[in-house]
């Protein structure tokens, strides 16, 4: 019963002192570690940040990488992220919004990131991702695909493959898929 009227007291001191204000909206668990996620940043220089919704929406972000190396360099790829209010014990749901010629990426933009799926863990976050993201255009993998015909090509004519991302990137088709330009 004390405990009770103790809740009950609290609750009334809480509206007394906010003046007439509303009540400063308490943040979620999977809030408070993203925000220490993104003060903690350390992005490579080749890959930025934004908020489309404003700051007050940390939970939707974009991510925008720029690969400085390999196939896709000079192309610029940008990753929409959904982060749950039970971050970090679920990973966040990040769909690619530039359609890539990319063996793990396939055309509606899901990405294929173990560490987005069966190797997601509460210590990782958002720095881990945001190089995973990046380290796919560098290190493209032909051997866990979700484009298996990119991957294909990939495997067995490397050249062909960079061809491919090269038309794809500069606005063009490879096979029946149209691709919009993004260097």
């Amino acid at each position: 019963m004390i405990k009770l009227f103790k809740v009950k007291e609290k609750q009334r001191e809480l509206a007394e002192n906010s003046n007439g204000k509303p009540p400063v909206k308490k943040q979620s668990a999977g809030e408070l570690r993203l925000h220490k996620d993104i003060s903690e940043l350390n992005l490579p220089k080749t890959c930025s940040i934004s908020f489309p919704n404003g700051k007050d929406d940390l939970m939707n972000f974009e991510v925008t990488i720029r690969p400085d190396d390999g196939y896709y360099l000079g192309g610029t790829f940008t990753f929409t992220f959904q982060i749950s209010s039970i971050y970090p014990h679920e990973a966040p749901k990040v769909k690619c919004k530039t359609k890539v010629y990319h063996p793990n990426i396939d055309l509606d933009g899901n990405v294929c990131l173990n560490i987005l799926r069966e190797d997601w863990k509460p210590v990782l976050n958002i720095n881990t991702i945001i190089y995973g993201l990046y380290h796919l255009f560098t290190e493209p993998n032909h051997e866990d695909p979700l484009n298996r015909e990119a991957a294909a090509v990939l495997r067995d004519n490397p050249k062909m493959f960079e061809s491919n991302v090269r038309r794809a990137m500069a606005g063009g088709y490879v096979g029946q898929t149209f691709f919009t330009r993004c260097i």
